[in-house]
């Protein structure tokens, strides 16, 4: 199908309300070019959005128009196309603002939601040494200050904080998961102490799907007079997503799990943290005043903006907003909730195969991650992508997590809008047969 041919233009679902129908993912799949094609000799069935999603052609159009007609150095040049550049840069910032419930300035564009993360950690580290202004003091860690985070988390908002904890002599703890990889409000609570002074965790899990209690994990850090940070990734594609209302006092996100391009990513803040926290890079368009002694910075969210912008990616981005926004991100968490109850469901019902994350009938986002008893990860991977099936294997950022499990890698499907009822079906059926193939079945 050729672009004309297909939806160029954002959908207009969002008025039919409920999950959405096998019509309207139909007409979704349609504006999505790299859905249509045969892999292995079998159509592609993408069960990987969990890692990137693919991209329809009102994004992909958005970014190719911008860079054919448009694309200059924003915040910097005079001319006419700078002007425009700046123009759809900051108007791009908007839409995602308005798409998550905040400020402009509260957005700061990062390079992936792992920068994003590392820059919360690394502007704590510098508030630590006595850099910034005077409210960064607020920020600042020292020995005997603890940071908490989960059991669950993805290495990027594991890491950093190993790292933080390391250069402030502050220490690292963690609400421990239960056996299905959950935790509860109460397992945070246990936890928290009034040390406490980052409480970091992730909205979603993403190898078990687990939906955090956010509201009372905020409750809980701000009554202990800790910042929270939000690890917001598998949630701003596929949920309604408004960070103020949580109350979280940063979070992250990336473009590329939402239809958006790689090499984009968003911090949240709250202006007044924000406004506390130094900078991490430093260098052009991030300025007021420099002298050979001494530099003084622009405001949030340049501040934190150094150099060469992804001006074309954020455009792009602020395309896929529209898009997702379109369809309805309440309808979008409706069809992929259905689509992981049907996973879960078949998947519990295979002999040997072991389902991580919250049972069937509790409630998960639309990934599934699962043991094949006998079979590495990575072998039944292999034998899913022979039939044209894609999902990921591996630890998926999160070998704690599996340790935790007793695993050492899983097997993870993972749907969004423009996954269909028969690519799941697929699964289940090629699943069924994995354990025959490699003669593990008793």
């Amino acid at each position: 199908m050729t672009p004309t041919e297909a939806l160029t233009t954002e959908p207009d679902l969002r008025v039919s309300g409920g999950a959405l129908s096998s019509a309207e993912v139909a007409r979704i799949r349609a504006d999505f070019p790299a859905l249509d094609q045969a892999v292995n000799g079998h159509p592609l069935a993408y069960l990987d959005s969990g890692a990137t999603a693919q991209r329809p052609w009102a994004v992909l159009d958005a970014e190719r128009r911008f860079l054919e007609t448009v694309n200059a150095a924003v915040h910097r040049g005079a001319h006419t196309l700078a002007a425009l550049s700046t123009e759809e840069f900051e108007a791009a910032r908007e839409t995602v603002a308005r798409f998550v419930g905040a400020g402009p300035e509260e957005i700061v564009w990062t390079a992936n939601a792992t920068d994003a993360l590392n820059l919360v950690a690394s502007g704590i580290a510098n508030a630590s040494r006595g850099r910034g202004a005077p409210a960064s003091e607020r920020l600042a860690l020292q020995p005997g200050d603890e940071i908490l985070i989960t059991e669950a988390e993805h290495h990027a908002n594991l890491i950093p904080w190993q790292e933080l904890a390391a250069a402030t002599g502050a220490t690292l703890r963690w609400i421990p998961v239960r056996d299905d990889g959950t935790y509860t409000a109460q397992d945070a609570a246990a936890a928290m102490s009034d040390k406490v002074r980052i409480l970091a965790f992730a909205h979603i899990s993403n190898v078990t799907g687990f939906v955090a209690p956010v509201a009372e994990l905020v409750e809980l850090a701000h009554a202990a007079g800790a910042i929270t940070v939000l690890d917001a990734c598998q949630s701003a594609p596929h949920r309604h997503l408004n960070l103020a209302e949580l109350g979280v006092d940063f979070a992250a996100f990336s473009g590329h799990k939402m239809l958006g391009p790689t090499g984009i990513g968003v911090l949240y803040g709250r202006s007044e943290l924000l406004q506390a926290l130094p900078p991490v890079r430093t260098g052009g368009s991030m300025i007021t005043t420099v002298t050979m002694e001494k530099t003084e910075f622009l405001a949030p969210p340049q501040r934190f903006e150094a150099g060469t912008q992804p001006v074309s990616q954020a455009v792009a981005l602020a395309e896929a907003i529209r898009y997702l926004d379109a369809v309805g991100p309440e309808r979008i968490e409706a069809h992929e909730r259905r689509l992981a109850r049907t996973l879960v469901d078949g998947l519990s019902s295979i002999p040997g195969i072991r389902v991580v994350g919250p049972a069937a009938g509790e409630p998960r986002a639309g990934l599934v991650s699962f043991d094949v008893d006998g079979v590495h990860a990575h072998d039944v991977g292999q034998l899913l992508d022979a039939q044209g099936i894609a999902v990921r294997v591996g630890h998926h950022c999160a070998q704690p997590l599996h340790r935790r499990l007793g695993l050492t890698a899983t097997t993870r499907a993972s749907t969004y809008l423009y996954t269909t009822d028969a690519d799941v079906d697929r699964l289940l059926d090629s699943v069924a047969g994995v354990r025959s193939y490699f003669g593990a079945a008793s």
